[in-house]
């Protein structure tokens, strides 16, 4: 088969085919990652991520390749969970950009457009890795574009880019030396190819091992609300814009003519009207959420651009009322207050485990996303936790290195000012949260907090889903492991062994102050045992102990 121009109903069927093979090959993707923990997420959250993009895809059916790569890229955009599934957003937000305006792409232009999405990429990135998913798309890209000089057949152009995305990733054990010592290939890399392999599948018109749709699994999970309610926290008639509306304009070209659609002033009219406003549009498509009072009103309005579709509208007073009641938590009816104004501040955190939520919650934390290494919460989650914060100015702290991308994402589509300072553990988040000062600005906070930061140390313990050795460390399936700053630094039969050589690597003599926070495999009476033997151990040092309930993890360690 020859294809020497892509349109948008073939670069569809690209799109989904290409997420359906990643789908069905998502725990070969997860158990490419590098620690042997039972984490390991990469495939999942860019399967949840292309799927959010997939979703978007089916809202359109057009022959239009800008309109269909705009709308899958928007799609990623919001769903994005994860480094590797912000990479992915960008590598089609780029491709998106690269052939905006073309109905129609041929070899040298689908080329490019790879090529743009791996600028896109690399500048999203702080600091690229060389051995990853970007090495992959950057090789692949390249190939692509060189294939593309010589023939003017899409198919041949992505045969070659699939070609040396695997030869590719069969290099980045060579590049990233972590990757040769366990003996696996980049799992994000990984990811990548799976695509590519169903984008080529339907340019050769050939099938693929897999099933004909997405697996209701995943459009469970992308649906998923990843942060705690706060409801209980607020009375009914608190809620200023009772009604939680969202739906879509297809633009209708009769009525452009009359009244010519500005996304800027669009949005103004609708701010005028409620708020948690969210307005993404592009060519033929406007997409809003917001809380208003007047939701007909706002659709009458809409409707001045074009035709209504995918309709929801939900009395959010209703709602608040019935969950109030099933939380048996119901009060007898006061007097109606004056709205509340939105607070200065408000920060955001993510947290496994019912006590870590918790103990954020005691030091001030607004917010508390339900997340971490078995679930990283999307861009779109993060968005709506910085609606629910309801405050002037945001800080968040994802308090995982898999998360940080996806807040930086979230505070960038956002029309508030926000400042996320990179949390990478609980301890640190706990850290941060602690320097917090509700009287100087957010700059000053945001420095203040990434000083505090730099001193404190992170330790784990959880157990090895395989056999492996890492940095020296030998690890034998269902041990456990200690990891100090995200390094291995022990593999031990029992938990407690772990835990004890783990803490003897951490304490230095300028430490005073150690606190164990302990989850669902681990008791308070063995973590009292523990503190005993700190205690022991290290004659100057404190202990705090706290039951944060976390999944996977029998202990979260902080050594000040």
């Amino acid at each position: 088969m020859t294809v020497k121009k892509l349109g948008g109903k073939k670069l569809s069927q690209m799109f989904i085919l290409g997420a359906n093979h990643l789908n069905n090959n998502v725990q070969m993707v997860d158990a490419l990652n590098v620690f042997p923990v039972p984490d390991g997420d990469t495939g999942t959250n860019m399967n949840l991520t292309i799927t959010s993009g997939i979703k978007e895809v089916e809202t359109l059916s057009s022959d239009d390749a800008s309109k269909i790569a705009s709308l899958f890229s928007k799609g990623l955009l919001m769903g994005a969970r994860g480094n590797s599934g912000v990479i992915l957003s960008q590598l089609f937000r780029g491709f998106s950009k690269a052939i905006e305006g073309k109905a129609l792409i041929d070899a040298g232009q689908f080329a490019a457009a790879l090529e743009r999405g791996v600028e896109t990429a690399y500048k999203a990135v702080m600091k690229p890795v060389e051995g990853t998913i970007l090495t992959v798309a950057k090789d692949s890209a390249k190939a692509a574009t060189k294939a593309a000089r010589k023939s003017n057949d899409i198919v041949v152009v992505m045969q070659k880019t699939l070609a040396e995305a695997k030869a590719s990733l069969d290099r980045t054990p060579e590049l990233l030396p972590v990757l040769k010592e366990v003996g696996v290939v980049d799992s994000g890399g990984q990811g990548l190819l799976t695509i590519y392999e169903g984008f080529l599948s339907v340019l050769e018109g050939k099938k693929l091992p897999v099933t004909s749709e997405i697996g209701p699994s995943m459009g469970e999970l992308v649906n998923a609300e990843h942060h705690k309610s706060a409801q209980h926290h607020m009375r009914t008639e608190d809620i200023t814009y009772g009604y939680c509306t969202e739906f879509m304009v297809k633009f209708n070209e009769t009525k452009i003519k009359k009244h010519p659609f500005s996304e800027e002033s669009f949005r103004k009219e609708l701010n005028n009207h409620g708020d948690s406003l969210l307005v993404v549009s592009d060519e033929e498509l406007i997409k809003v959420h917001m809380h208003t009072e007047q939701p007909g009103d706002m659709l009458t309005f809409a409707q001045t651009y074009g035709d209504l579709i995918n309709i929801k509208i939900e009395n959010m007073r209703e709602q608040h009322t019935a969950l109030l009641e099933k939380e048996k938590s119901v009060q007898a009816p006061t007097k109606a207050e004056t709205p509340k104004a939105k607070q200065p501040f408000g920060i955001i955190t993510v947290s496994m485990g019912t006590g870590i939520e918790a103990l954020f919650k005691s030091l001030g934390a607004s917010v508390v996303i339900s997340g971490g290494q078995t679930m990283n919460p999307s861009t779109e989650d993060i968005v709506k936790a910085i609606e629910e914060a309801h405050a002037e100015k945001l800080i968040i702290l994802p308090n995982n290195s898999n998360i940080v991308m996806a807040a930086e994402q979230a505070a960038s589509v956002v029309d508030q000012e926000v400042a996320v300072v990179k949390t990478k553990t609980v301890p640190q988040g706990v850290s941060a949260l602690l320097a917090f000062n509700p009287s100087v600005s957010l700059e000053e906070n945001k420095q203040s907090m990434a000083e505090a930061v730099k001193y404190v140390k992170s330790g784990q313990v959880t157990f090895a889903v395989r056999d492996t050795s890492i940095d020296g460390v030998e690890i034998k399936k269902d041990e456990f492991m200690g990891i100090f700053d995200s390094k291995i630094v022990t593999s031990k039969p029992s938990q407690m062994e772990a835990v004890e050589t783990l803490l003897t690597e951490m304490i230095s003599e300028d430490d005073e102050i150690v606190t164990l926070i302990y989850g669902e495999d681990a008791s308070e009476e063995e973590t009292s045992k523990l503190v005993k033997w700190i205690e022991k151990q290290f004659l100057d040092i404190e202990v705090e102990m706290h039951a944060g309930n976390q999944p996977l993890y029998s202990y979260i360690v902080s050594v000040e």
